[in-house]
């Protein structure tokens, strides 16, 4: 008993003697919980956003360069393009049905405007050449169009998938990147814009 009041005693000077815990400021958990806060909603924001929404940092910088083989034969070169205007859009077999959809606005956008300067090129993004001939095939493509081996060219234009479409001026430089299905008003607009000389 006498050991065991003892063991109490010491226990009790011990409690004492400890300095005291200050409690926890109280801004300091505001200031905890607004950071956490924040981080979740940038996270969200950055996760949730469309590749539409985010700016390409190619925009009114000289377009890379490219050597395309084409399907029907030959090479396309585009530092050999300086002085046209020039639309490059990657596509695909397999994207349905956006890249089925503009197929016949970006054929009648050739037609149109290829005596005028205009060169229209189309890369094929992560998809096989037979696939990518019969569609060319059967959407009356005649336009140049080629494969892009291990995705060279779409890494170069910092491309995050199918369909999308950079207009190039004269100068060789991009002056507007489309993501995702180009509507006629879109194509119609931004290559009138790059052919009358007028400024993006």
């Amino acid at each position: 008993m006498g050991q065991e009041r003892q063991s109490l005693g010491q226990v009790l000077r011990s409690e004492a003697a400890a300095p005291l815990r200050r409690p926890f400021p109280w801004w300091k958990w505001v200031l905890s919980i607004g950071l956490a806060a924040g981080l979740i909603a940038l996270l969200a924001y950055g996760f949730t956003r469309s590749p539409k929404d985010i700016p390409s940092p190619l925009i009114y910088r000289p377009a890379p360069d490219f050597t395309l083989a084409l399907l029907d034969g030959g090479r396309l070169s585009l530092r050999e393009l300086r002085g046209k205007v020039v639309v490059v859009n990657f596509w695909a077999s397999w994207c349905f049905p956006a890249c089925w959809n503009e197929a016949p606005r970006l054929q009648a956008a050739w037609e149109r405007y290829r005596d005028r300067g205009l060169v229209l090129v189309g890369v094929v993004y992560q998809d096989r050449e037979q696939s990518a001939r019969e569609f060319i095939r059967d959407h009356g493509k005649s336009y140049p169009n080629g494969m892009d081996p291990k995705s060279r060219i779409a890494i170069d234009y910092g491309v995050y998938g199918v369909p999308e479409t950079f207009f190039i001026d004269r100068e060789g430089k991009i002056a507007h990147k489309h993501v995702g299905e180009i509507a006629v008003e879109m194509l119609t607009s931004e290559i009138e814009k790059l052919l009358g000389g007028r400024e993006p």
